[in-house]
């Protein structure tokens, strides 16, 4: 009962400022170059100082050595979550604009702002070593391949015409977000310390992610008009893809792994699975504004899951009693 209380209180928080987003745009409070305005802010340095940041307090060399034959399973589950959401995509004739959010939406999951909390209701402080396994991986899925899906799935961009090979946009090869974790794995396994002005300005910055998504997302909500919002086919597809497809994906792998004689402990198994079955990313709107994608649709899917989350947490514990 704590937990789901504990649920309940964080998806609380969450409505509570995209509610703010919402009646500020309403009340004229802002303009309407605002949203793109949070949306470069984000992208561009607060999420690659949030990602510096997570890293560097939840990571260190033995960590990331102790850790490594556990990342296996949720690297699988997230390979075979893309593939069935790439089949998917294909076979229901998903249209561009949406692809590359429907593939992100079914495989990467909100870990730090939902994920991290319910965990730690969970199990304590104990199973944060196995909430890092599913940190990574969600971290380098939406950073190093995620983002791409959703850059090429672009509408505005005439793919039957012929580019230049030769120029490179490294602002797609290399998104600010995935040079922050970049530069915080080399940092990090260089042993390099980061000054305490460096990382307090870091902290501050990053901080800002969480509630500027979603008061963008309360602007979008906004401008949509909340009638405009229903389950539609591709939301349904995509919040069973979340909630069902990839815990379940997860949960045979690791069944199988353990048939196959790989030891792996409970906290583990439960951690891994808990992670998988949160939310999407809250910035899922503001990646889609970015490549011209459908805004609406992503907004539609992540203000979905979130809510929905309160249903899926007792679910959830009851299905952690056979894992």
């Amino acid at each position: 009962m704590a937990v789901f209380l504990t649920s309940i209180s964080s998806v609380a928080v969450i409505v509570l400022i995209m509610a703010l987003g919402y009646i500020l745009r309403g009340s004229g409070w802002f303009a309407d170059t605002f949203a793109s305005n949070i949306s470069n802010l984000i992208t561009k340095i607060a999420l690659p100082a949030s990602i510096f940041v997570s890293v560097m307090n939840y990571l260190n060399r033995d960590k990331l050595l102790s850790l490594s034959q556990g990342i296996l399973f949720p690297a699988m589950g997230v390979v075979i979550g893309y593939l069935i959401a790439w089949l998917v995509v294909k076979v229901l004739k998903i249209r561009p604009g949406r692809r590359g959010i429907f593939m992100n939406a079914v495989v990467n999951a909100n870990t730090i702002f939902i994920g991290m909390p319910l965990n730690t209701a969970l199990f304590g402080d104990k199973a944060m070593s196995y909430f890092l396994i599913y940190y990574i991986i969600n971290t380098v899925s939406t950073w190093a391949f995620g983002i791409f899906l959703i850059s090429n799935d672009d509408p505005t961009i005439d793919k039957s015409k012929k580019t230049d090979k030769k120029k490179i946009n490294w602002k797609k090869v290399l998104p600010m977000p995935l040079v922050g974790f970049i530069v915080a794995i080399i940092w990090m396994l260089l042993g390099i310390p980061v000054p305490t002005f460096l990382g307090n300005t870091l902290s501050y910055v990053g901080s800002l992610v969480t509630p500027l998504s979603l008061i963008y997302i309360g602007i979008v909500l906004h401008d949509a008009g909340l009638n405009n919002f229903k389950f539609e086919r591709d939301s349904v597809l995509a919040l069973l893809g979340r909630f069902v497809l990839s815990p379940v994906v997860l949960i045979l792998l690791i069944k199988f792994g353990m048939s196959a004689g790989y030891d792996m402990p409970t906290l583990m198994r439960q951690t891994l699975v808990v992670q998988s079955a949160t939310p999407m990313l809250a910035v899922l709107p503001i990646l889609a504004g970015e490549a011209h994608g459908d805004v609406k649709f992503a907004t539609n899917v992540v203000v979905m899951s979130t809510i929905l989350f309160i249903v899926v947490v007792p679910i959830l514990m009851a299905i952690l009693q056979f894992i």
